[in-house]
């Protein structure tokens, strides 16, 4: 009995132990209230007069979130720059060069936070927030983000240049989202991004001149905007750059208008038009199409989820004093 009672205290204690433990390694809401309380101010005032300038960098600053979750995890490797050849970044990505936009937004917020907070706010965080405060400025219902990320020390160059692509299958789009333990519906949501920013038309050119090697466009994309398409994006390699609305009914408004557009066969790139066909993601399509609310709904749920991928806690990783570099 009395080796029995000596073991229970132990036990509890050790319980106790292990449990604070992953509470003191979990993303919280409230991380930075003590140590950084004006963090959401000032990065929200960062992205707001980055919008106010460029009304394109909503969309920037989502992706630029999106491009870094998905190599090896949230922790700002997309923001290092290249060092000689000791440090090779993921910034010249095929995938990213010439592309991604918004790394001196968050240069620039990673300034303003450190004058209020020193060597405290994860450049992570920052792109986290950063990255809610676009879709919410734009339009996107907000979301509650549980912080506590750290930056990682290293980037992988290779993996940039496997993310998602519009020229992919679904089956193989879907395949890369589980391996970050993302589900199909999440595939359908975070694409909804795209009611917002714009893309080049080498994305999509195909779709006008060649689909699928036939030399004649996609029956599939409707006539007027066809017309349109093949006028802005004429068959001839000076057109690749151009840029056009991913959205051109609401081309600034963070809605519902990008799944509007799919039902009535409008989507622009072939990895979006194959969402409202497809039987494991049409219903889904069809439905954010009708309920506005439900697609800002899950969308916020989705980012959280997003923003979970491979996040470095604790004593992992750092807190970087530039962004660009790590420590």
């Amino acid at each position: 009995m009395e080796q029995k009672a000596f073991k229970r205290p132990f036990v509890h204690l050790f319980y106790i132990f292990f449990l604070s433990h992953l509470v003191f390694c979990q993303l919280d809401y409230r991380f930075y209230d003590s140590t950084c309380p004006s963090l959401t101010g000032i990065v929200r005032y960062g992205v707001w007069s980055a919008i106010a300038n460029d009304t394109r960098m909503a969309a920037s600053l989502v992706r630029l979130h999106f491009h870094d979750c998905f190599v090896n995890g949230c922790d700002a490797s997309i923001l290092l720059d290249d060092i000689d050849s000791t440090f090779v970044g993921e910034k010249t990505a095929s995938v990213n060069q010439n592309s991604v936009r918004g790394y001196e937004v968050i240069d620039k917020i990673k300034a303003n936070v450190e004058k209020a907070c020193p060597s405290t706010v994860s450049c992570t965080d920052i792109l986290t927030l950063a990255a809610r405060e676009a879709a919410n400025i734009a339009g996107a219902s907000y979301w509650m983000v549980p912080l506590g990320r750290r930056d990682g020390r290293t980037a992988n160059k290779t993996a940039a240049n496997e993310l998602p692509s519009p020229f992919e299958s679904l089956d193989n789009i879907i395949a890369k989202f589980n391996a970050k333990g993302l589900d199909t519906k999440d595939v359908v949501v975070l694409s909804g991004a795209h009611t917002i920013g714009f893309a080049q038309c080498f994305t999509f050119k195909q779709r006008l001149f060649n689909f699928g090697g036939s030399r004649k466009p996609d029956p599939d994309l409707e006539a007027s905007l066809l017309k349109g398409l093949q006028t802005v994006c004429p068959d001839q390699v000076d057109s690749d750059t151009t840029l056009v609305p991913l959205d051109s009914v609401t081309t600034n408004r963070f809605d519902n208008s990008y799944y509007r557009n799919l039902v009535n066969s409008s989507g622009l790139l072939q990895s979006d038009h194959v969402l409202s066909t497809d039987n494991r993601t049409a219903s889904m399509v069809l439905s954010y199409s009708r309920y506005p609310y439900l697609f800002l709904k899950d969308f916020g749920a989705s980012m959280v989820k997003m923003a979970n991928i491979g996040v470095l806690m604790g004593q992992d990783g750092e807190i970087r004093e530039n962004c660009k570099v790590v420590n």
